[in-house]
């Protein structure tokens, strides 16, 4: 457990807790860093008492748990508050949250052109309540609140660094920018100031300010608190990389070095980092943006929420974050904590093509496959008289065309009487679905499929396609 801060250059720093007593000496710059003993979890708040030279620093109510740091934009940072004026069971569950081993810290400085080494502005600690929890992330909330339900009352916390309307860059460390032409076409494009030439690039963003930019966000909200000891980082962004001209293309590899550069960061190559793709919205780069995400599962120890499938009742911002809390929670549970809990929905594997027939093999379908149906709030039923939606067929001349799929086992079959000779099968390929035909694979553990394509050459992007889409 790492305990820092800054004193008078040179000096003796003591600091007490839990029946430890430890010493370190400031630097010549009065910084200065210990680490306290391996604690075991305890929800008895005590006192840390910070000692140097006259100077006394004491910090009450500390408890030892399992903290998670939180990123993204304005869907990682939708407040409890918000979810509860429209979701009515996010109203019910913001009116009964009392868990005093809960809390929750945001992070809310402004963006920085260097990594700062400390917080200009002070962040707290707040414990939850109902009063207290309206002013934080609902998916922070929910994901936090199962975390602790399950660990037999554990204390969790949540720091949040989350920024509405951001791209993933600024969250990334400058120095993670590397390893692939586009991060380090950006780079170079963001240390000479060509805003133009990186709106103009393939994976390209319209900078709107400092905060657009490669690392700022990095240097002022993640820099100052990444000592602190976390277990792990939930991440839900990728909007404002597909949002009305900006290119999601190459978004994988940033969010590879995302991951690579807060591992690098905490100095924890196996880090977990669970995130969220993108749900269905009407906007035409959506759909490879979710592909883009879908790829960067490709790195260890990380793992991706699927969100098609729920309502978001034509909302960018759908207030039904605990759904998106409850399956972000589950990675963990599952991997992390050792919990008998499925996490990871259908994930396509490959297509086998025999005549006019496309056989779809997945991973993670081991329970099997099922038509499903969103009624509500963690509420996924089979719908065994229902069609599957959202299944298509390619021809050779690159036509693609509605096709039936149906379900043998852990496969599907899919085939299409327009399409004699297929050449390659999609699945929920679209910004959104139609309101009459919701995509609707699940597995039978209830988790929904990703969308997919089994031969993404054959879906060009266009980028003039997304230039007067609304975002």
């Amino acid at each position: 457990m790492p305990v820092w801060g800054t004193a008078e250059a040179r000096a003796k720093v003591d600091v007490r807790f839990a029946g430890q007593h430890k010493s370190t000496t400031a630097d010549q710059n009065g910084r200065w860093k210990l680490t306290l003993d391996p604690m075991k979890a305890s929800a008895v708040g005590r006192e840390m008492i910070i000692r140097s030279g006259d100077t006394v620093a004491a910090f009450k109510d500390v408890l030892v748990g399992e903290v998670w740091f939180a990123g993204g934009q304005s869907n990682m940072g939708y407040t409890c508050g918000s979810m509860a004026k429209h979701l009515p069971e996010g109203k019910t569950l913001v009116a009964t949250a009392t868990f005093p081993s809960l809390r929750f810290c945001q992070v809310s400085e402004q963006d920085a052109p260097q990594p700062l080494n400390g917080l200009q502005r002070r962040a707290q600690w707040d414990v939850c309540s109902p009063e207290n929890v309206v002013r934080h992330s609902a998916v922070a909330f929910i994901f936090a609140r199962r975390l602790h339900l399950e660990l037999n009352a554990v204390p969790v916390g949540v720091i949040d660094c989350s920024w509405g309307g951001k791209p993933i860059e600024p969250f990334i460390p400058l120095g993670a920018f590397r390893g692939h032409p586009t991060l380090e076409k950006l780079a170079r494009l963001a240390e000479a100031g060509d805003e133009d030439g990186i709106r103009a690039m393939a994976g390209g963003t319209r900078v709107r300010s400092s905060s657009w930019l490669p690392g700022t966000i990095y240097n002022s909200r993640i820099s100052p608190v990444r000592p602190y000891a976390i277990r792990g980082a939930i991440w839900y962004q990728a909007e404002s990389n597909c949002g009305q001209g900006e290119d999601p293309r190459d978004y994988a590899h940033k969010m590879r070095a995302l991951i690579r550069g807060w591992r690098s960061a905490w100095n924890r190559d196996d880090l977990p980092i669970y995130y969220v793709q993108l749900p269905q919205w009407r906007s035409y780069a959506w759909t490879w943006a979710r592909e883009e995400q879908r790829k960067a599962l490709d790195v260890a120890n990380t793992g991706m929420v699927v969100t098609i499938d729920l309502d978001n009742g034509g909302d960018i911002h759908p207030p039904n974050k605990i759904d998106v809390g409850e399956r972000l929670a589950r990675w963990p549970l599952a991997r992390d904590y050792g919990r008998d809990v499925t996490a990871k929905g259908p994930m396509f594997r490959e297509a086998k093509i025999a005549g006019n027939e496309v056989t779809v093999v997945f991973d993670a379908a081991e329970s099997g496959l099922m038509i499903g149906r969103a009624k509500g709030v963690l509420q996924v039923e089979p719908d065994a008289a229902g069609t599957l939606n959202g299944f298509e067929l390619c021809t050779e001349s690159g036509r693609w065309f509605a096709a039936e799929a149906r379900i043998r086992e852990q496969r599907l079959i899919v085939t299409s009487d327009r399409v004699p000779e297929p050449v390659a099968v999609r699945y929920a390929c679209h910004p959104e679905a139609p309101a009459d035909a919701p995509w609707n694979l699940y597995s039978r553990a209830g988790l929904p499929a990703s969308p997919f394509c089994s031969h993404w050459r054959r879906m060009p992007y266009d980028p003039a396609s997304n230039q007067h889409n609304s975002r």
